[in-house]
């Protein structure tokens, strides 16, 4: 996700929370959504596309932050 910006995702998980939190439990969703889909997991179609709209507003906001440190 983003490699561009991969050495401001290294720092800002070491130095702000709130982006490291969303970090994490951006990737937390992402695995679960590929347990799902690979049937590992089960869930209805309407539930793995609820947890994939909710990893997209993570990484929307993931990315707002990464745009507001890269000019600060």
């Amino acid at each position: 996700m983003f490699p561009e910006y991969r050495d401001l995702i290294t720092q800002l998980k070491t130095t702000d929370r709130h982006f490291l939190n969303l970090f994490d439990r951006h990737n937390e969703l992402d695995q679960k959504i590929k347990n799902l889909e690979a049937h590992i997991e089960h869930a209805t179609p309407l539930e793995i596309e609820a947890l994939k709209k909710e990893k997209l507003v993570l990484k929307d906001e993931l990315y707002t932050l990464l745009r507001r440190a890269e000019t600060v």
